[in-house]
């Protein structure tokens, strides 16, 4: 089981995301944010190679403005040689990656712009894990979409957009249950009407269920991922000072116990989306080491 995080490292504190904005596009402020953004980028792999760490969230940010009509540069062709360089690192370290596109990434989207906006971001990213030439076990990961007053038709209308993406997007895509408009039960339909595979948030379960329990939820959904690798997991708690819904700033171990232990001896992968980040992380990994050291041993 690799245990990730997402986006960026608050210890090296370099941003592989940085602030652009569209009237001050050029394309010569485009490659110097683009060079700073792979750079960051590659130092957080050393960093998580270093640290034990497999699994990362690469940021959407990566490359500013990919899939705006602005975007005529052909990035893929310019940095070809640095993907290169870094997919080799991931590959070379056992590592799987993951991307996450914004809350307006609607594949069900009513409005015929909003929709096609939303396949060009998906585009774009699956452009991003090509060029980095990781194979189609690195994806995707969006919320199924709005229910726009009528699910059944929102869910139908998922199925029928997603049968008709791409290859490139179709293969590395997968769905996340969301806390108020798609629970499992909504995703594990979708999933058997089309095939794609369904990611679990454990927080979101808690929060929007048809009351299955951890141990249904994982057995329901990791079969989902047959073909794709190990099933993503995304994990957080409640952050008690907040309202509900909001992620922990740090993880809490004896909310994480339970959890990990329904894991342990599944085939996931874990992304804990948790506000400090690879501070948690480390101190999940060292969880999973103490666990495995109490094990009993059996002899033959």
């Amino acid at each position: 089981m690799r245990i990730g995080y997402p986006c960026s490292n608050l210890t090296l504190r370099e941003s592989a995301s940085r602030t652009f904005r569209l009237a001050s596009y050029s394309e010569e402020r485009l490659v110097e944010i683009v060079d700073a953004n792979l750079d960051a980028l590659h130092g957080y792999l050393e960093w998580n190679a270093e640290h034990g760490i497999g699994f990362f969230r690469i940021s959407s940010g990566t490359i500013p403005f990919a899939s705006h009509p602005i975007m005529t540069f052909d990035w893929q062709s310019h940095y070809a040689s640095r993907f290169a360089e870094i997919g080799h690192f991931i590959a070379a370290h056992g590592m799987r990656i993951n991307v996450h596109p914004g809350q307006y990434t609607l594949l069900n989207a009513l409005k015929e712009d909003v929709m096609a906006a939303s396949i060009a971001e998906l585009a774009y990213h699956a452009e991003l894990l090509d060029a980095l030439g990781l194979d189609p076990t690195h994806k995707i990961q969006i919320h199924t979409g709005g229910v726009y007053g009528d699910k059944p038709a929102a869910a139908q209308r998922f199925v029928d957009v997603y049968g008709q993406l791409p290859d490139a997007i179709r293969r590395r895509l997968v769905i996340e249950n969301d806390e108020r408009q798609f629970n499992l039960a909504d995703n594990l339909a979708i999933h058997a009407a089309c095939g794609v595979p369904v990611l679990l948030d454990v927080f979101h379960h808690r929060l929007f269920n048809e009351g299955e329990s951890l141990a249904e939820a994982l057995d329901a959904v990791v079969p989902t991922w047959a073909g794709h690798g190990p099933a993503m997991i995304d994990y957080s708690s409640q952050n008690p000072q907040k309202q509900a819904g909001a992620h922990t700033i740090s993880i809490d171990l004896g909310d994480f116990g339970p959890v990990l232990d329904e894991l342990i001896g599944r085939d996931v992968d874990l992304m804990l989306e948790i506000k400090d980040k690879e501070t948690s992380v480390l101190r999940a990994i060292d969880l999973v080491r103490e666990r495995a050291r109490s094990m009993p041993v059996t002899v033959s």
